[in-house]
């Protein structure tokens, strides 16, 4: 990315050059969606039972994910900061250093999540229906996937640290590149198209692998082979304590909401999977489509992180509150806009990821449609949420993020989830209405601490051009 580009961020016109970082990050979780969502697709034609497989190993996937998924996010916010502040040696250092220790990072948790995928499935208190179909398949799939963590995580933290840095077009030329080979991959391994073998859902696990592997080699030559990015060189690979340091004290906070909230999936999956199989289904599908409609408030989300950081590094913390005004505005009229629509049509909505003549898609599309119509009430309130969290992650607040998800998840939607659902019986309409509660109590605690204004502070010294991290 340019330095004019970068410095488009820190001064002049804001509107422009945040909806130009931001509408490449819409793309690419759209992108990273559409891997989901061909998994869904081809798997809704093999049956309804991958499909609630696949609802069931999502939330578990995630909680490993998320144990590393911090420090790739504590390493953006540094190279956003040192970036703005105009310390380019030591974001390239900081990029270097996060690449190296989540690496041998996921190394581990790969090794962890192959073999406690039976143990963790085992704790599920599953209906003697989702047990006996339902959980071999869904231990099937995560068995596979956890083999490739390594590559999901070196795309991960390539993204990462570009859109730290300002350059998000990059990440999405390259996530294009990945779903294309996924989305052709899949029918081919899921039902063995052309002589390739018929692996089922593991089909679908594999492809997911080996795309993200092509999405990380291309990855790591963008950082290492061409001009865009941080400037990383092959001797920022050799940790130092003091910068890995710097990377835990931000991403542990991180890595705690992160997997505080696949933890709280896990537990609603875990309440979810009490139910007959048609509802642990229809519970995948909308929640495949809420990750639809979270897209753009996700983008402007990672957005304001990295303008917010770049800002507070260069000192200007009120045009970072400025960037954080805009965005809300902005996603608020957008979400609003897409939760007229699902609330209006959640029929055909549903029915397009799972054809009618499927065994069993009448109960579970008539489900998932109630998912949807009860959900688009806090479509507003998720999107604006977001915005609010990346608010508080560019500024190096990770702690105070951490807190609102644990409001939103674990003080609202898992304990009314039990309550609505069980206590007081409503059944699956309890499951949809605690989803959407969760975020509305979120998005409203997070906005009154917003306004207090104490998070407008950066957490690394304006270094400038030449000056040694370690000093």
């Amino acid at each position: 990315m340019s330095s004019d580009h970068e410095q488009e961020l820190t001064s002049g016109d804001l509107a422009k050059p945040m909806l130009r970082l931001a509408w490449p990050l819409v793309v690419i979780q759209l992108l990273q969606v559409a891997y989901n969502v061909a998994d869904t697709f081809w798997l809704g034609r093999l049956s309804t039972v991958a499909v609630g497989a696949m609802s069931i190993a999502f939330p578990l996937i995630f909680f490993i994910i998320s144990v590393g998924g911090g420090f790739t996010a504590a390493g953006s916010i540094l190279v956003a900061q040192y970036t703005g502040a105009g310390g380019s040696e030591e974001a390239g250092e900081v990029a270097g250093q996060t690449i190296a220790f989540v690496g041998l990072l996921s190394i581990g948790l790969a090794i962890a999540g192959f073999f406690l995928t039976g143990p963790m499935l085992a704790l599920l208190p599953a209906s003697e229906a989702t047990a006996a179909e339902v959980i071999p398949q869904a231990a099937a799939y995560m068995r596979v996937f956890f083999l490739g963590m390594p590559f999901l995580f070196g795309f991960f933290v390539f993204v990462s640290l570009m859109r730290g840095h300002g350059d998000t077009k990059a990440p999405m030329r390259i996530m294009f590149v990945s779903v294309l080979v996924n989305v052709v991959l899949d029918p081919f391994l899921i039902f063995g198209w052309a002589g390739f073998p018929e692996m089922g859902i593991e089909g679908a696990a594999l492809a997911t692998i080996l795309s993200r592997g092509i999405a990380t080699v291309l990855g790591m030559y963008v950082l290492f082979g061409t001009d865009a990015g941080p400037a990383v060189r092959l001797e920022h690979l050799n940790l130092e304590w003091d910068i890995v340091s710097k990377i835990t004290r931000l991403g542990v906070p991180t890595a705690m909401e992160q997997s505080a909230s696949s933890l709280a999936m896990v537990i609603m999956t875990a309440m979810v999977a009490s139910f007959p199989p048609a509802v642990v289904a229809a519970y995948g599908l909308g929640n495949r489509l809420s990750s639809l409609v979270f897209l753009p408030a996700m983008g402007m989300g990672q957005a304001t992180n990295t303008v917010v950081g770049q800002n507070l590094g260069a000192d200007k913390p009120e045009r970072a509150d400025r960037a954080v005004r805009f965005a809300g505005k902005l996603v608020f009229v957008v979400m609003l806009a897409l939760a007229i629509i699902a609330a209006t049509t959640p029929e055909p909505i549903v029915s397009v990821f799972l054809p009618a003549d499927t065994p069993g898609a009448a109960e579970t599309l008539a489900h998932a449609a109630d998912y949807l119509r009860i959900m688009s009430v806090m479509f507003v309130f998720m999107g604006v949420l977001q915005v609010f969290l990346g608010a508080f992650r560019g500024a190096g607040s990770t702690k105070t993020a951490l807190a609102f998800s644990m409001v939103t998840l674990w003080v609202a939607r898992v304990p009314a989830t039990y309550y609505l659902a069980f206590v007081r019986d409503w059944g699956a309409t309890g499951l949809w209405v605690a989803v959407a509660l969760g975020d509305i109590v979120g998005c409203i605690a997070a906005g009154l601490w917003l306004m207090r204004g104490t998070w407008k502070r950066t957490v690394v010294e304006n270094p400038g051009p030449d000056v040694d991290l370690d000093d």
